[in-house]
């Protein structure tokens, strides 16, 4: 999927959706949202997860196909959404259940290879993740500057075993993130349109 360097336009009923005071976002705009990280052909039938209006995580729609994607964290500043086939749920709930934990990024992982490795944490042996951001704009909800990365995740994969870098390329280019351990993944990142 290529996304263009475009303004996503919302319906007007999304851009005049109103705040809790919590500034949670209407369900319908949270799921509007989060489907623009999957795959066009996998947005309709797609389970979301988000927050309700106390902010709590929660189920915003059930899905009939292979990919679940989450809205927008409102504790985040920037605009994030992602969307990944339902084999990394398990892997994502257990990343999500150690940050409640007060886990920090670098215990998560190590907690996860672990368990990986034990065989108590289900890893499927190939998963997609697609992570959609932009620029929200404040006054009619609109996404400024749509973006899509794409991670493949093998894990246990090596430089050696996909014939991939193991450090940083340029956009358009792709690399192994964390060879060798639970959460190795090819990273593409398209390259952004000049204006």
């Amino acid at each position: 999927m290529i996304v263009q360097r475009t303004i996503t336009t919302l319906p007007l009923l999304f851009i005049c959706m109103i705040l809790t005071a919590q500034d949670i976002p209407s369900k319908e705009w949270q799921i509007k949202t989060a489907v623009m990280a999957a795959p066009a052909e996998y947005r309709e039938g797609a389970k979301v997860y988000g927050y309700d209006e106390s902010g709590n995580f929660v189920t915003l729609r059930e899905g009939n196909n292979t990919y679940i994607c989450l809205a927008d964290d409102p504790k985040n500043e920037n605009f994030s959404t992602a969307a990944y086939h339902k084999d990394l749920d398990e892997f994502m709930a257990r990343g999500r259940e150690l940050k409640a934990s007060g886990m920090e990024f670098q215990e998560i992982f190590d907690k996860r290879e672990e368990e990986v490795k034990a065989g108590t944490l289900k890893m499927p042996d190939k998963a997609t993740l697609c992570v959609f951001s932009g620029t929200v704009d404040t006054e009619t909800l609109e996404i400024k500057d749509p973006y899509v990365r794409y991670v493949f995740y093998m894990p246990f994969a090596t430089g050696e075993s996909t014939g991939l870098p193991t450090t940083p390329t340029p956009p358009g280019h792709a690399w192994l993130m964390n060879p060798g351990t639970h959460r190795a993944h090819i990273m593409i990142t398209p390259p952004k349109e000049e204006n």
